[in-house]
Parts: structure tokens; sequence; C-alpha cells
């Protein structure tokens, strides 16, 4: 028992170097280090990079027991940032959390925030600013009560609703079973190894336990990045539910994700191993990566190829049809 603790904390301590280093070459200047150490770091965010309107500064301690046991533990510094608000923002992050359970989970963290901003920036240019709010006596002491915690450290630790729980059980993803999963043909390049994996989901519940399928197989398990993203399609409010994970390979989730977009694939995840060869690829392994990606949604009827594309005439990188799993 205690070298599985060992091996595990270990593991949660490359997946933080590795998540720190992606988010070190996403945010540059954005991202501090305040105390590597003790595993402190900072990030400031906007709603605009060139001209911000609002922001806000992320202080973020990581457990070591993160990700794959334990949330970060954070602190939200925000002057404007007052009552339910910051419940809704608290909450939001939350929900990320167990969504996302045992995956590193800042960059989500990170855009959701931003994402935040943009809309409080974006509502508050409807409001006419001579008109002033009306408050009740309560609401006015509870932010007076914010202001006042805002020179008090005030580190939240995530506490789970309590039927959120089974997520982490063990049993939970046996309750569903796993999609079927489609392995694609590799891509080799100076040594890397490239491999898609693709499967049909319309939950994030099938997401993960696609993941936990694929990863029982030990070489996928053991790759350098497993690169994933999904689009699942929401019928009863026409939106997507959709995410990536670049696990260490900085900026290729977001890419593949962009990728999805653009070929207008729903209820399909994929999942892109790369094992390194020792030799550095440079853009080209996004390349690779997206080609894996394509190349086994065209196999497997989710988008269309180059050349029905051509001969149906499409204007746009969109395809008008696909298969439907």
């Amino acid at each position: 028992m205690a070298d599985f603790i060992h091996e595990e904390s270990e593991g949660d301590l490359q997946d933080q170097i590795e998540e720190v280093e992606a988010l070190s070459s996403i945010y540059g200047d954005e991202w501090c280090v305040i105390d590597e150490a003790s595993r402190i770091f900072c990030i400031k965010i906007s709603d605009d990079l060139e001209e911000p309107k609002l922001t806000a500064c992320l202080q973020i301690i990581l457990p070591p027991d993160y990700p794959s046991a334990a949330p970060p533990i954070y602190q939200m510094n925000a002057a404007w940032l007052r009552g339910f608000e910051r419940a809704k923002l608290a909450s939001s992050l939350e929900d990320l959390y167990v969504e996302h359970a045992g995956e590193s989970i800042l960059y989500l963290w990170v855009e959701k925030i931003r994402e935040f901003l943009v809309e409080k920036s974006r509502s508050s240019e409807t409001v006419d600013p001579s008109e002033k709010v009306n408050m009740t006596a309560e609401e006015e002491v509870d932010d007076d009560d914010d202001d006042e915690e805002e020179d008090v450290p005030d580190f939240r630790t995530l506490k789970l609703h309590a039927d959120d729980a089974h997520l982490f059980t063990d049993h939970a993803d046996d309750e569903e079973e796993a999609p079927p999963i489609k392995h694609g043909n590799t891509i080799t390049d100076r040594r890397s190894t490239f491999q898609p994996h693709l499967a049909p989901v319309v939950t994030p519940r099938q997401v993960k336990t696609f993941l936990g399928k694929l990863y029982e197989n030990k070489k996928i398990a053991s790759a350098t990045h497993n690169i994933y993203a999904y689009r699942i399609y929401c019928e009863d409010k026409n939106s997507f539910l959709q995410d990536c994970e670049d696990d260490g390979e900085t900026a290729a989730g977001g890419r593949m994700l962009h990728l999805l977009q653009i070929l207008d694939v729903r209820n399909v995840a994929v999942v892109v191993s790369r094992w390194y060869g020792g030799i550095l690829l440079g853009p080209d392994r996004f390349k690779h990566i997206n080609n894996c990606a394509r190349n086994i949604l065209v196999e497997e009827g989710y988008a269309a190829s180059a050349d029905e594309a051509a001969k149906s005439g499409a204007k746009t990188k969109r395809p008008k049809s696909k298969k439907t799993k």
C-alpha cells in the first residue's frame, strides 16, 4: 500500500509539473510562480488582453494528491467580484472539477473565469452607468463583508455535493457499459509515433468510461501524451457540450477540438496517443495529431473526406452531411 501511494504521489507531481509548464507556455507573463516548492502559483485573468476592463487574480495551491484525488485550493482576488457573482463563479468551478475528476483542471478553470469576465463586461456595457441598482440591507451587509475579506487570504477547498459523490466511487463507471472503441492507423515521424482512437459518446460519463477503458491498455496508458477532445450535441438545448485535454502537449487539445468544430462532428470523442521518440518535431507534431484525428473521423463516417467534400461542392469547411452513430 505504501508503495502504491508513493507511486501515485510521484505521478501527481509529474502531472503537476507538466500542467504548470503548459500553462506557463500558454499564458506567458500572466502566469506567475509564487513558491514552486510549496506549489503555489498565480495567474492574472482579464476579459480582453489588449484593453482589459475587468481583471481577476487566481491564486492556487496544488495539494500533493492533485489531480488524482484532490482539487486545487484557490483564492479569487477581484474587487468587483462579490456576493452572488462570487458564489456563482465558485459553483461553476466546482462543476468543472466534478465533471473532470482526476484530470488536470487549471486550464479549464482559467478559461471559465475568462468567459465569466467577458460575459460580465458585455452585460455591463448595456447598463446605463447613471442607474444604481437597489440593494436590500442584507445584500449591502454581504458586500461589506466581502470587502473586508479581500484583505484576508481566503483559500477555498471545493465541497462536493452529496449527490455528486457517485462520480468518484469505484463502481460508478461499471454501471454504464463502455462505448465501442476504434483504433486508427499510426503515423511515425523521427521515431515519434502517433495513433488515434475513437468512440461514440452522448454523455460526459461515457467520455470518462471510454478513457478509462482505453487506458486499460498498458501501451496506450504509457504513451507520452494522450490528447483528447470530444463534442456532444444536446438536442434539448440545441447546443454542444465539448472539451479537450492537452495531456502535457501544450495547446494540442485545443487544436484538436477546433478541428472537431470545423468538421462539425457530434457525439464523438477522439484520443490521439503520442509516443515521443527523443527528437523534437516542432509544429509538425500538431499536424500529425490533427491528421490522425481527421483520418479516424473520416474512416468511421463522422466527417467527409477531402474528395467527398470537393465532389459535394462544399464551399465551407463544415461538411453538410455526416454519418450518425
